[in-house]
């Protein structure tokens, strides 16, 4: 178990220098890019399959207790640590970074997105994976700075050189904004090691009661220096900004990697630092994290609303990201309440997010490549009624993962946002049930706003609405198609008719990438308690002082 643990966060490393070596003759099959792609499917593979093996030999009768632990000193006069450890709150985020990496490479294989050599691409997948993961494992504050900026690098070059429109600018505002935050983290991390004679997160953990070493203002400090650097990275509101315009002009592998796995750092780092390590501190802060929290996700689902209507020239992928705004919301609401029920939701949640937004980035990157664009007025103008129709199984899939989004029961997206909710019916001693009970209610009001633009997206793009007569004919090229032609519609009052754009239905390499997630999110949804039970006794523990 150690030495699984050590080679799923190691081995994406090594691939990726490997990625940048030549290929052996043998194996370039019809190109060497064509085996850079298929060395970066082979290494995620056999990272996920590890990582789907340290899950079968994890303890599950002791989910609170950390495991396959590894402890070696490192800088010995700082008291630094190569310590690595896996429990019930990191062992999901682990196994989930691994499959959405691997979808990825598996869908870059067939569809590599524009840009330079597959080479870099590869390597910088990899030591994305490789920071990801290390963050979810380690169990030292400097390692988890270390790892928790190592993603920046590789996201702002899978953002610049293989993104979209207005790519430069994007990139550039999402690493100064995280470069930013993580400055102002590393003071916080640094004032809690310095305080307490340590770095490592076991030890703080368990020792957070009336005998710290931490002073409330100290604590205070701390809570504030690092909470802003998750919360750039969660993305709280008003620190969101960066999200929308990073996600329309990244490539789909980097919009789902964001948003599936990157945002759940910030989080991650909620549970595993600020809850149990400064609890006096985090105390103090929840009402005002629990009111950012709910703001978000009414300010979210408004922003997703105004998009999402005719005329407003709304970016789908755009709406998208700014969905994901209202659902971190959740998340983030989970953790403030600080009980038990609001942190296992939080948890849950961001298992859920990742498969669903995952799903919905895959899809809409694919709508992108079919259509050359991703302006919702557009694909509703030239899909129609025509998904459905002419693409069904894309257009249910779109739907499903709509409505799975908007949290519908019996599916993964339903039990975190219930469960945040409850927390906050009843947060932790100490904390206002007044106040709570009103972010409640917004993050109700929430829900139903969320279902209304979902809702709203699925008709325009799947089912067509009023523009269908009309715009809905438009080839992709604006020609006019063959009077009386299979699909033609007639233009009021032209007495001609135009033929709308074909679209192929899923391919066999995008059903094998998107599959896993639709599959992930019912099985969530009918068995929350395989996720739960992971996370239940871990939360108790971290709540209770390791105790």
């Amino acid at each position: 178990m150690q030495l699984l643990l050590a080679g799923v966060v190691v081995l994406p490393l090594l691939g990726a220098v490997a990625a940048l070596l030549p290929a052996p003759p043998g194996l370039r099959g019809r190109g060497p890019d064509q085996a850079v792609l298929r060395h970066g499917v082979t290494v995620t593979g056999v990272v996920l399959a590890a990582a789907v093996a340290l899950a079968v030999g994890f303890d599950h009768d002791h989910p609170a207790r950390m495991q396959a632990t590894t402890d070696i000193s490192w800088i010995q006069a700082l008291g630094i640590r190569i310590h690595l450890g896996i429990d019930g709150i990191s062992l999901p985020l682990l196994v989930l970074t691994a499959l959405l990496t691997f979808l990825c490479a598996l869908y870059s294989y067939f569809h590599m997105p524009a840009g330079p050599s597959p080479k870099a691409f590869v390597a910088l997948l990899l030591v994305l994976e490789a920071g990801t993961l290390a963050t979810f494992a380690v169990l030292d504050l400097v390692l988890f700075f270390l790892a928790f900026e190592m993603v920046l690098i590789p996201m702002y070059f899978l953002i610049a050189r293989w993104g979209g429109a207005r790519r430069t600018y994007a990139a550039w505002k999402f690493i100064l904004y995280t470069l930013l935050g993580s400055v102002v983290m590393l003071l916080g991390l640094l004032l809690i090691g310095l305080k307490s004679g340590t770095f490592d997160m076991v030890a703080l953990a368990t020792d957070n009661g009336p005998n710290s070493q931490l002073s409330h203002t100290v604590q205070l400090l701390a809570v504030l220096a690092i909470g802003i650097g998750l919360a750039v990275k969660a993305p709280m509101w008003p620190l969101h900004s960066w999200l929308p315009d990073a996600h329309t002009a990244a490539p789909t592998v980097g919009s789902v990697l964001l948003a599936g796995v990157l945002l759940k750092m910030g989080t991650y780092g909620f549970v595993r630092i600020a809850l149990p390590i400064a609890p006096d501190g985090m105390h103090t802060f929840a009402p005002y994290l629990a009111a950012f929290a709910a703001v978000g996700i009414v300010y979210g689902s408004l922003a997703c609303l105004a998009l999402a209507q005719r005329g407003a020239k709304g970016d789908l992928k755009r709406l998208i990201a700014y969905s994901s705004v209202g659902h971190m919301g959740f998340v983030l609401l989970g953790i403030a309440t600080m009980t038990p029920t609001g942190v296992n939701g939080a948890l849950f949640a961001n298992i859920a997010h990742g498969l669903i937004t995952g799903l919905l980035f895959f899809l809409v990157g694919a709508l992108k490549d079919r259509y050359g664009t991703t302006d919702l007025d557009r694909l509703a103008g030239r899909t129609g009624a025509a998904l459905y129709g002419r693409a069904p199984r894309f257009g249910g899939l779109l739907a499903f993962g709509a409505v799975a989004s908007l949290g519908l029961p019996g599916l993964a997206g339903f039990w975190g946002e219930m469960l945040a909710m409850f927390g906050a019916f009843e947060p932790a001693a100490g904390l206002s049930r007044p106040a709570f009970l009103t972010f409640m209610a917004l993050a109700g009001l929430g829900t139903l706003l969320t279902a209304a633009y979902l809702l709203i997206v699925v008709r325009r793009v799947c089912m067509g609405g009023k523009e269908a007569g009309t715009a809905a004919s438009e080839s992709t090229d604006g020609s006019e198609g063959t009077p009386g032609a299979p699909g033609s519609t007639a233009a009021p009052g032209s007495g001609a008719t135009r033929t709308a754009p074909a679209i192929p239905d899923l391919a066999r390499y995008e059903y094998a990438a998107w599959s896993p997630l639709a599959v992930l999110t019912v099985l969530a949804g009918l068995w929350p308690a395989a996720l739960l039970g992971l996370t239940d006794p871990a939360v108790q523990q971290l709540l209770g002082g390791g105790k």
